[in-house]
């Protein structure tokens, strides 16, 4: 009852006159709620809508009053994030034991700083044993050092040798996480950046991983364990190992359910995302469908990662044919409240999804023929290197312009396409994209002839069947397989030859 009586004393002493919280519970009680009510109903407001709705009308003085408001909004919204619920699963599951840790410190610090030394070394001792078991080296650094003063200040000789050896066991541990953090971010870096230092990147990880290894052979944590773990896939993406990335992915998970790997800690999410992404590089498309479908209900659909899974959900679907599902995942993602959350970058991935969905299979598309022809004749090229998409928009440039019969703008995107593979498809590991453009070449240097393409370019269909899928270090993204671009390039011709057997493009 000691304890309670002091915490009592120390916060009703204490406390601020005016509340730092929001009551997000009282909808239009003041004009803080009011404002949040707003914004929440309609995020896309302007100023002055919002203005004239809180004050009535936009003058000097309700503009200045809304500066205020929204700065005293902006702060006790902050204060808010402090009682967010982390519990919900689709969340990774660390952020409930990491925040877990950061309140229990800050609690027995200021617990601490007023004086109540007793409840301070309890909420300490406990922090330590949240992040002793979650694994969270660094919090359990911070509560131990909290609490190796603590035992001085206090006088406690035993309990202050029995946490400075823990302390230093912590410290070493941290150490050698340090290390291996700092090759993992070194791989991040190099394979975030672009595809000539992704080769590069290649030729080190053998000697990163065998570090990474003996970094956790020593250390036995989960921090080791990540940094290892995520640079073995980033290694299985570069080179294009997609069934060694189902079959970590898999064995991973075995670990996982036998607790061989800390289940505070792993975002078994990530692990499954992997699976999905290698199934659909390694043309397992059907199975993966199964797994993505079953899978994006443990990703919240406020997550930035939600949106990259629906991405290769979308893919999947449009590898396998099935074209309405593709349809509707892309509804889906547009309908998401947080759409405009996305980088630009990722927003034109789905414009180009959308419109090759709507060539492919314009039945039922929002999109209007005018708006389509619009978007493909202005779509912005990515910029050098951007992730593999600058192919995906000249071939749907080049397949727009020959359904259309449009002459000088097909050998203009011609150009485009000998341009593109001179500089950017030299190596062996781009074969799949050379020996496409090598078809889509093919087409107009028979004048179009539905008969010679599809006898010429068997050869270099047999070889695109064989060719492996690149590995990211390469990466050119296919929304559809180069396979069925052509038996579609070929239905373009056998259209074009019904109604004009001569074979004449319009000028």
């Amino acid at each position: 009852m000691e304890e309670l009586n002091n915490l009592v004393k120390i916060v009703t002493d204490r406390k601020i006159s005016v509340s730092p919280l929001l009551n997000l519970a009282d909808r239009k009680g003041s004009k803080e709620s009011a404002l949040v009510y707003l914004l929440e109903k309609e995020p896309e407001a302007t100023s002055s809508k919002i203005i004239k709705e809180l004050y009535g009308n936009t003058t000097e003085s309700t503009y200045a009053s809304y500066r205020k408001l929204k700065s005293r909004v902006q702060q006790k919204l902050l204060n808010n994030l402090y009682f967010l619920d982390h519990n919900d699963p689709r969340f990774p599951v660390s952020r409930n034991y990491e925040t877990q840790c950061i309140q229990l410190f800050h609690q027995a610090n200021i617990l601490r700083l007023e004086g109540e030394y007793t409840l301070s070394e309890k909420m300490m001792r406990k922090c330590l044993r949240v992040a002793m078991e979650a694994e969270f080296t660094t919090y359990s650094i911070l509560s131990a050092r909290a609490l190796r003063t603590l035992y001085v200040d206090r006088r406690q000789p035993t309990r202050f040798a029995s946490i400075s050896v823990k302390l230093k066991k912590l410290q070493e541990v941290s150490d050698l996480e340090e290390l291996a953090e700092h090759i993992y971010w070194d791989i991040r870096m190099s394979s975030a950046h672009n595809v000539q230092t992704r080769r590069a990147l290649l030729e080190k990880m053998s000697r990163y991983i065998a570090e990474l290894e003996g970094l956790y052979k020593k250390a036995k944590s989960f921090n080791t364990f990540n940094s290892l773990y995520f640079s073995k896939i980033s290694e299985y993406e570069l080179t294009g190992d997609y069934d060694n990335i189902i079959k970590y992915t898999a064995e991973v998970n075995r670990q996982w359910e036998r607790g061989k790997i800390n289940q505070k800690r792993f975002d078994k999410r990530f692990n499954n995302f992997m699976s999905v992404y290698a199934h659909l590089r390694s043309r397992q498309v059907h199975k993966g469908l199964k797994l993505a479908e079953k899978f994006l209900l443990d990703i919240h659909y406020s997550s930035g990662n939600w949106f990259y899974f629906m991405e290769h959900y979308f893919l999947l679907a449009m590898h396998a044919g099935k074209y309405s599902q593709a349809r509707e995942l892309l509804a889906a993602a547009h309908k998401n409240p947080y759409y405009r959350k996305q980088r630009v970058a990722a927003q034109q991935r789905w414009d180009l999804f959308e419109a090759y969905l709507h060539f492919v299979f314009p039945e039922s598309s929002p999109l209007r023929a005018m708006h389509f022809a619009r978007f493909v004749q202005s779509v912005p090229d990515f910029s050098r290197d951007k992730q593999g998409y600058n192919i995906a928009i000249l071939i749907l440039q080049f397949l727009y312009f020959l359904r259309n019969h449009e002459t000088d703008a097909l050998l203009a995107r011609l150009e485009g396409l000998r341009k593109y593979q001179q500089r950017h498809l030299r190596d062996a590991a781009t074969l799949r994209s050379q020996l496409f453009l090598r078809m889509l070449l093919l087409v107009v240097k028979e004048d179009f002839n539905l008969k010679n393409s599809i006898k010429k370019g068997q050869v270099l269909l047999t070889r695109l069947r064989e060719v492996p899928q690149p590995g990211e270090a390469f990466a050119e993204i296919e929304i559809i397989p180069y396979e069925d671009l052509w038996e579609l390039t070929l239905d373009i011709l056998r259209q074009w030859h019904d109604v004009d057997p001569q074979r004449k493009l319009k000028k």
